[in-house]
Protein backbone atom coordinates (compact mmCIF):
# COMPACT_ATOMS: atom_id res chain seq x y z
CA UNK A 1 0.00 0.00 0.00
CA UNK A 2 0.84 3.86 -1.05
CA UNK A 3 1.73 5.25 2.59
CA UNK A 4 -0.45 8.26 2.19
CA UNK A 5 -0.11 8.96 6.10
CA UNK A 6 3.79 10.33 5.50
CA UNK A 7 3.42 11.91 1.94
CA UNK A 8 1.12 14.67 3.02
CA UNK A 9 4.21 17.25 2.41
CA UNK A 10 4.86 15.92 -0.94
CA UNK A 11 1.18 15.98 -2.09
CA UNK A 12 0.24 19.08 -0.76
CA UNK A 13 3.58 20.61 -2.93
CA UNK A 14 3.45 19.16 -5.90
CA UNK A 15 0.13 17.18 -7.14
CA UNK A 16 -0.96 20.40 -7.82
CA UNK A 17 1.38 20.03 -10.96
CA UNK A 18 -0.96 16.95 -12.08
CA UNK A 19 -4.20 18.63 -13.18
CA UNK A 20 -4.64 20.30 -16.50
CA UNK A 21 -5.41 23.70 -17.53
CA UNK A 22 -8.76 22.66 -18.76
CA UNK A 23 -10.02 20.14 -15.98
CA UNK A 24 -9.31 23.38 -13.86
CA UNK A 25 -11.46 25.13 -16.27
CA UNK A 26 -14.02 22.89 -15.75
CA UNK A 27 -13.84 22.72 -11.84
CA UNK A 28 -14.74 26.69 -11.95
CA UNK A 29 -17.58 26.27 -14.18
CA UNK A 30 -19.09 23.54 -12.19
CA UNK A 31 -18.34 25.43 -8.89
CA UNK A 32 -19.01 29.00 -9.93
CA UNK A 33 -23.19 28.65 -10.15
CA UNK A 34 -23.25 27.12 -6.40
CA UNK A 35 -25.15 29.35 -4.11
CA UNK A 36 -23.53 31.26 -1.41
CA UNK A 37 -24.98 28.88 1.48
CA UNK A 38 -23.51 25.75 -0.46
CA UNK A 39 -21.62 23.15 0.93
CA UNK A 40 -19.42 21.09 -1.00
CA UNK A 41 -18.00 17.47 -0.41
CA UNK A 42 -13.94 16.86 -1.55
CA UNK A 43 -13.84 13.04 -0.79
CA UNK A 44 -10.61 11.02 -0.69
CA UNK A 45 -9.45 14.81 -0.41
CA UNK A 46 -6.06 14.27 0.86
CA UNK A 47 -4.24 17.51 1.15
CA UNK A 48 -7.33 19.39 0.16
CA UNK A 49 -6.29 20.48 -3.28
CA UNK A 50 -9.27 19.77 -5.13
CA UNK A 51 -11.13 21.92 -2.48
CA UNK A 52 -8.05 24.31 -3.34
CA UNK A 53 -8.93 24.58 -6.81
CA UNK A 54 -12.64 25.36 -6.16
CA UNK A 55 -12.39 27.90 -3.55
CA UNK A 56 -10.42 29.63 -6.18
CA UNK A 57 -13.60 29.80 -8.02
CA UNK A 58 -16.19 30.57 -5.30
CA UNK A 59 -14.59 31.31 -2.23
CA UNK A 60 -18.18 31.99 -0.58
CA UNK A 61 -18.57 28.10 -0.44
CA UNK A 62 -18.93 25.63 2.59
CA UNK A 63 -15.49 23.00 1.79
CA UNK A 64 -15.31 19.83 3.89
CA UNK A 65 -12.75 17.26 2.76
CA UNK A 66 -13.09 13.55 3.73
CA UNK A 67 -9.85 11.12 3.43
CA UNK A 68 -8.63 8.42 5.72
CA UNK A 69 -5.05 9.81 6.14
CA UNK A 70 -4.80 11.84 9.26
CA UNK A 71 -1.16 13.23 7.77
CA UNK A 72 -2.18 13.56 4.59
CA UNK A 73 -5.44 15.95 6.35
CA UNK A 74 -2.90 18.25 8.17
CA UNK A 75 -1.94 20.36 5.38
CA UNK A 76 -5.35 21.69 4.34
CA UNK A 77 -6.36 24.94 4.51
CA UNK A 78 -7.49 26.72 7.38
CA UNK A 79 -11.01 27.10 4.94
CA UNK A 80 -11.38 23.39 4.73
CA UNK A 81 -13.10 21.58 7.32
CA UNK A 82 -11.68 18.02 7.66
CA UNK A 83 -12.93 14.78 8.70
CA UNK A 84 -11.00 11.74 8.85
CA UNK A 85 -13.09 9.03 7.24
CA UNK A 86 -13.26 5.76 4.63
CA UNK A 87 -15.78 6.97 1.36
CA UNK A 88 -17.43 4.23 2.03
CA UNK A 89 -18.35 5.24 5.66
CA UNK A 90 -18.89 9.11 5.39
CA UNK A 91 -19.94 10.83 8.74
CA UNK A 92 -22.74 12.95 7.37
CA UNK A 93 -26.08 12.76 7.56
CA UNK A 94 -28.36 12.61 4.35
CA UNK A 95 -28.72 15.28 1.82
CA UNK A 96 -26.40 17.02 3.22
CA UNK A 97 -23.97 18.47 0.54
CA UNK A 98 -24.57 20.52 -2.97
CA UNK A 99 -21.70 19.24 -4.61
CA UNK A 100 -19.29 16.28 -4.28
CA UNK A 101 -15.69 16.75 -5.74
CA UNK A 102 -13.49 13.32 -6.29
CA UNK A 103 -9.99 14.20 -7.48
CA UNK A 104 -7.50 11.57 -8.42
CA UNK A 105 -9.42 9.45 -5.32
CA UNK A 106 -11.87 6.75 -6.74
CA UNK A 107 -9.35 4.88 -8.26
CA UNK A 108 -8.08 4.66 -4.57
CA UNK A 109 -11.33 3.66 -3.04
CA UNK A 110 -11.37 -0.08 -1.59
CA UNK A 111 -15.29 0.00 -2.69
CA UNK A 112 -16.17 2.64 -5.41
CA UNK A 113 -19.89 1.19 -5.39
CA UNK A 114 -20.31 1.75 -2.09
CA UNK A 115 -18.34 5.02 -1.98
CA UNK A 116 -20.71 6.13 -4.81
CA UNK A 117 -24.11 5.04 -2.72
CA UNK A 118 -22.74 6.72 -0.20
CA UNK A 119 -22.39 10.28 -2.51
CA UNK A 120 -26.15 9.14 -3.46
CA UNK A 121 -27.01 9.38 0.52
CA UNK A 122 -25.06 12.89 1.14
CA UNK A 123 -26.45 14.81 -2.03
CA UNK A 124 -28.92 16.83 -1.80
CA UNK A 125 -31.70 16.51 -4.95
CA UNK A 126 -29.89 18.06 -7.76
CA UNK A 127 -26.60 17.89 -6.38
CA UNK A 128 -23.47 17.66 -8.32
CA UNK A 129 -20.14 15.39 -8.67
CA UNK A 130 -17.24 16.35 -10.23
CA UNK A 131 -14.67 13.58 -10.58
CA UNK A 132 -10.95 13.83 -12.31
CA UNK A 133 -9.34 10.28 -12.68
CA UNK A 134 -7.51 8.06 -15.12
CA UNK A 135 -8.75 6.75 -17.98
CA UNK A 136 -7.88 2.65 -17.67
CA UNK A 137 -9.33 2.92 -21.41
CA UNK A 138 -5.87 4.15 -22.71
CA UNK A 139 -1.91 3.20 -22.25
CA UNK A 140 -1.01 5.17 -19.75
CA UNK A 141 -4.18 4.50 -17.77
CA UNK A 142 -3.39 0.56 -18.03
CA UNK A 143 0.33 1.67 -17.11
CA UNK A 144 -0.90 3.11 -13.60
CA UNK A 145 -3.24 1.08 -13.31
CA UNK A 146 -0.71 -2.19 -12.86
CA UNK A 147 2.02 -0.11 -11.03
CA UNK A 148 -0.82 0.66 -8.22
CA UNK A 149 -1.77 -2.73 -8.55
CA UNK A 150 1.77 -3.74 -7.64
CA UNK A 151 2.03 -1.80 -4.90
CA UNK A 152 -0.82 -2.94 -3.40
CA UNK A 153 -3.51 -0.12 -4.10
CA UNK A 154 -7.03 -1.32 -4.80
CA UNK A 155 -7.15 0.39 -8.16
CA UNK A 156 -10.33 0.34 -9.21
CA UNK A 157 -9.51 2.39 -12.47
CA UNK A 158 -12.69 2.69 -14.97
CA UNK A 159 -13.01 3.22 -18.40
CA UNK A 160 -14.61 6.12 -19.45
CA UNK A 161 -18.07 3.99 -20.50
CA UNK A 162 -18.25 1.91 -17.47
CA UNK A 163 -17.73 4.91 -15.41
CA UNK A 164 -20.68 6.73 -17.39
CA UNK A 165 -22.75 3.75 -17.14
CA UNK A 166 -22.35 2.93 -13.16
CA UNK A 167 -22.68 6.58 -12.36
CA UNK A 168 -26.21 6.33 -14.29
CA UNK A 169 -27.09 3.38 -13.05
CA UNK A 170 -27.07 5.39 -9.01
CA UNK A 171 -29.65 7.93 -10.65
CA UNK A 172 -26.98 10.51 -12.20
CA UNK A 173 -27.15 12.53 -15.79
CA UNK A 174 -23.26 12.54 -16.55
CA UNK A 175 -21.32 14.76 -18.62
CA UNK A 176 -17.68 12.77 -19.71
CA UNK A 177 -14.74 15.15 -21.34
CA UNK A 178 -11.39 13.32 -22.18
CA UNK A 179 -8.23 14.73 -21.27
CA UNK A 180 -5.32 12.27 -23.55
CA UNK A 181 -4.99 9.83 -20.67
CA UNK A 182 -7.82 11.41 -17.89
CA UNK A 183 -10.90 12.39 -18.01
CA UNK A 184 -13.57 14.47 -15.69
CA UNK A 185 -16.62 13.89 -14.86
CA UNK A 186 -19.38 15.87 -14.26
CA UNK A 187 -22.82 14.85 -13.08
CA UNK A 188 -26.08 16.02 -11.55
CA UNK A 189 -28.03 13.60 -9.30
CA UNK A 190 -31.83 14.02 -10.14
CA UNK A 191 -33.16 10.96 -7.94
CA UNK A 192 -32.80 12.24 -4.17
CA UNK A 193 -31.86 9.83 -1.20
CA UNK A 194 -34.51 7.64 -1.26
CA UNK A 195 -32.68 5.49 -3.70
Amino acid sequence: MIPFNHLGFVFKHFSSYLYPKKVLEELCMFIKPLCEEASVLDIGAGTGMMSEFAYRCNSKLRYVAVDPAKGMLKYAEDYVEVYMAAAEALPFDNDSFDAVLMGESLHHLADPDIAIKEVVRVLKKNGKLFIYDFDKGTFMGKSLWAMEKLLGEPAHFYGLHALKKMLEEHGFTVHVSRHKWRYSVSATFLNGSQL
